[in-house]
């Protein structure tokens, strides 16, 4: 049999888009209740498939924190038929009057959600990101083409034909959700250039897939993070509490966008804190790459400036002291990716100041950067997080992936 292109695919997408626009809300969350209960009798095909995926990549040499990135198990399936549930317990907001009035003329206007149509994923390893991607498209009234990496073709084979399968049983096209066909970038690059078919692409992935989509489109784009995060130790800070929030920022799970890569220490509370904050990553297997202050401890391994701009994605963690508040905001600003910021303080004016003057997606104060997340939030499974700033910024959940029209009623009206 020959394989579709990317456009054939595109093009059944529109027709499945057209066709759930019109959907009702309890068409769509019948539709991802029967995905979630067909995950998880589909457990064991799902993890037979990305067993192969994850030997496949250590014999390549991949790094391990990319193979945690790509493995799944029976906890993290049920945690994607979980996150599908979740979104069907979600308002729907296709329809939602996101403002409206009469005109002096007596018009009506009504400003209303409306889904984008088809819209293109193009993301790497993370197989969890096929569903929780198919959900949130299919809640929002939009059709998803994913086009995932290849070092997890057969874990995302695996999930969309039971996405697909338990669709159609529902009454919903199964063409709602399909894999972008072929091999290697040329595919991508196919449905980079989609335009008029696709709608709009979210690329999720390290900075190199997102600088190429974001480069190569010529289908909007909408940016999503990579995250050098960092946590900001203030003067003010009660200790025990930033010990406990860089520790849980940076090796509750290192793999993920919203783990923390930097730390910042203000001058003041440096020679107390510092050994302390060393002394407990170095414990939990951390690699610290420190300034001049940081590096006089054993271990520390002095930080170039590849270190303060890096994603690490390990257990590893740049660190600097700064001489105040001012100096750390300018050291994010420096080298931050606008993804998650967090200030450890005990004074109100430190944290007004800082979360006025730190311009990422999301800043937080006395909480670790790990509660950037769309579920973290409440918005259900998350698309990604955006660091741009036109239409959408940080988590991404059912109204980010909508757009509006206007919505006009008259009784004759003439001009």
């Amino acid at each position: 049999m020959t394989e579709p292109t990317v456009e054939a695919v595109a093009l059944r997408a529109r027709e499945a888009a057209q066709e759930l626009a019109l959907a009702p809300r309890s068409t769509k969350d019948a539709a991802l209740r029967a995905m979630a209960d067909a995950l998880l009798s589909a457990t064991e095909e799902v993890l037979a498939a990305n067993a192969t995926d994850v030997t496949a990549a250590r014999d390549r040499g991949t790094a391990e924190a990319l193979v945690d990135r790509l493995r799944l198990d029976a906890g993290r399936v049920a945690a994607m038929a979980d996150g599908l549930r979740d979104v069907a317990a979600l308002p729907d907001p296709v329809g939602e009057v996101v403002r409206g009035s009469t005109l002096a003329n007596g018009l009506e206007l009504r400003q209303v959600r409306v889904p984008f149509g088809v819209v293109g994923i193009i993301y790497e390893a993370r197989p969890n990101v096929t569903a929780d991607a198919t959900g949130i498209c299919l809640k929002s009234g939009n059709a998803v083409l994913l086009r995932g990496s290849s070092s997890a073709a057969g874990s995302n084979q695996a999930i969309v034909d039971v996405l697909r399968a338990a669709a159609a049983a529902s009454g919903v096209p199964a063409d709602v959700v399909q894999l972008v066909p072929g091999e290697g970038h040329e595919a991508a690059k196919e449905l980079m250039r989609a335009r008029g078919l696709v709608d709009v692409l979210i690329p999720r992935g390290g900075a190199g897939l997102i600088r190429s989509v974001v480069e190569e489109s010529t289908v909007p784009v909408i940016e999503t993070g990579v995250g050098n995060c960092h946590v900001y130790v203030d003067r003010d800070a009660d200790l025990d509490m930033a010990v406990d929030i860089v520790l849980n920022a940076k090796t509750h799970r290192p793999s993920v966008c919203n783990a923390a890569e930097s730390l910042i220490v203000h001058a003041d509370v440096a020679d107390v804190f510092v050994p302390r904050v060393v002394a407990a990553l170095q414990g939990a297997g951390v690699t610290v790459h420190g300034d001049e202050v940081f590096a006089r401890l054993d271990g520390v391994a002095p930080a170039t400036e590849e270190d303060h701009a890096a994603e690490y994605l390990s257990l590893d963690i740049s660190a600097s002291v700064v001489p105040d508040l001012d100096a750390a905001v300018r050291h994010i600003r420096t080298y931050s990716s606008g993804h998650t910021e967090t200030i450890v303080t005990g004074s109100q004016e430190a944290a007004r100041r800082f979360t006025a003057a730190v311009d990422s997606a999301a800043v937080l104060v006395n909480a670790s950067t790990r509660f950037t997340d769309g579920g973290e939030f409440g918005f259900g499974a998350e698309i990604g997080i955006s660091t741009q700033k036109l239409h959408a910024r940080g988590p991404m959940g059912l109204p980010e992936m909508t757009s509006t029209k206007y919505v006009v009623t008259g009784d004759g009206h003439i001009r």
